[in-house]
């Protein structure tokens, strides 16, 4: 029986990003496709700055499904501490975390650690710009 993760797109820029809602479900759906995932509709978040309503909606409903799936990784909560209670909170649950568009699968508390160093690593590439050498 195949696994069913429920999608999770933006209406709002994200991390610098724009990418229209009609494409961010071709690539999650194409991501479950490929990954024998079944595919669940997806929620999209409100377009209010800093908003995870929908977010936080999902997870209260996670019980329904196997996972999420989000469009980019880049769409979790920018804070640092909310971004990895969030994570943790889902895989406590027993619960998939997947990143379409980074090709990553997140299915225990050790890969967390890679999404938070690919986080910080994004967060610092627009300051190393600045430094003149």
């Amino acid at each position: 029986m195949k696994l069913k993760l429920r999608g999770y797109i933006f209406s709002r820029n994200f991390m610098g990003e724009r990418v229209p809602q009609h494409i961010q479900n071709i690539i999650v759906k194409d991501y479950c496709d490929k990954n024998n995932f079944n595919y669940l509709l997806s929620a999209t978040e409100y377009t209010m700055p800093n908003s995870y309503s929908i977010f936080e909606k999902i997870i209260g409903d996670i019980d329904s499904c196997d996972g999420i799936v989000f469009y980019s990784l880049f769409q979790l909560p920018e804070d640092n501490i909310l971004r990895k209670e969030k994570l943790e909170l889902i895989l406590k649950k027993k619960k998939l975390i997947a990143f379409a568009c980074e090709r990553i699968l997140v299915a225990n508390f050790e890969e967390i650690k890679r999404i938070e160093d690919i986080w910080l690593i994004k967060k610092i590439i627009p300051k190393c710009e600045l430094v003149k050498i």
